[in-house]
């Protein structure tokens, strides 16, 4: 896998809200990409009527959001994907953990976490299956969330735990048909403060809100002045940007394939804060950045982004 990339996500859907402009750059300039995500999202908040038989009935939601994942990695243009359960030795299922929301964007735990709960995965059977396909797949870069998942999401959460591990692991000595494969990058899904806030203002303004018409009535604002998730960085800890707009209609177009789970999806012109907008079951109003921002793994070996020949709009911050 000369020159690819390796995404870990915790749900479908996550890979077009965290890292979509990437993988979709990736992909358009050739290289090959892979998606792990870890479970089916059976505990998915569903939006809207026609979608809303489907919320509480696990199996169901489960096949309807495989569905929805492969329409949309078909409009990033990826075509390697696989769940992590189906890379273990034990037959095993991961099952999305549920959340609750918190506050404003931020998630915790849900009061009724199911036993086969991602969350509650043990860490060296997950990570192990994830080290055996990093040691296949032999990626250039693998990204996934920062520490705190994005948000707070428990998945987001454990899927950084595990992709840690497995990144370890997979550096260790391996066998003749698996060596060892030692990762060059590892990126952190980030947003840097000031952009994220540049963003949030500019869905209040007359871009956005054409661009939504009568439906901005319906959604609810961010503020500007609230605590920031996670994904939060200082502008200082950015240290790769990917333009969107280049992959703007891909990104868009896999968002809009999320339809149980993303709602308003639009693009936005006229604006130099963002490119599009989309809400989640929270009805908030979120901004599709003018770029895409990471910063590289803090306090890991594979840290250092020398020597990757980056594709065209992905952008290492000097």
């Amino acid at each position: 896998m000369t020159g690819g990339l390796l995404a870990v996500h915790a749900h479908p859907d996550d890979e077009t809200l965290a890292t979509g402009a990437l993988l979709a750059t990736w992909a358009a300039a050739g290289r090959p990409v892979t998606l792990v995500t870890a479970t089916r999202g059976e505990r998915g908040e569903v939006i809207g009527r026609r979608w809303a038989h489907l919320e509480g009935d696990g199996p169901a939601l489960a096949e309807h959001r495989e569905d929805e994942l492969a329409a949309a990695l078909r409009a990033l243009g990826v075509r390697d994907h696989g769940f992590l359960d189906e890379a273990v030795a034990a037959e095993v299922r991961y099952e999305d953990s549920g959340m609750a929301w918190v506050g404003t964007g931020r998630a915790g735990a849900a009061d009724d976490v199911p036993p086969d709960a991602f969350a509650f995965a043990p860490l060296e059977q997950a990570a192990g299956a994830l080290a055996c396909l990093l040691r296949s797949r032999r990626p250039e870069v693998v990204v996934t969330y920062e520490p705190g998942g994005g948000y707070g999401h428990p998945d987001h959460v454990r899927v950084h735990e595990v992709t840690r591990l497995a990144l370890e692991l997979a550096a260790r000595e391996g066998d003749t048909h698996a060596p060892a494969h030692v990762v060059p990058v590892v990126l952190w899904s980030v947003a840097g403060r000031s952009a994220l806030r540049r963003a949030q203002v500019a869905l209040a303004g007359r871009a956005a809100r054409a661009a939504l018409g009568a439906t901005v009535e319906v959604l609810t604002l961010p503020d500007p002045a609230a605590e920031p998730p996670s994904v939060a960085v200082a502008d200082d800890d950015v240290d790769v940007l990917v333009d969107v707009a280049p992959v703007r209609d891909r990104v868009l177009a896999a968002l809009r394939a999320h339809a149980t789970q993303v709602q308003a999806v639009r693009p936005v012109d006229g604006d130099d804060a963002l490119v599009g907008c989309y809400a989640l079951s929270n009805a908030v109003l979120a901004a599709v950045p003018v770029a895409e921002a990471y910063r590289y793994a803090a306090g890991s070996a594979f840290a250092a982004g020398a020597g990757v020949a980056w594709p065209a709009g992905v952008r290492p911050v000097a």
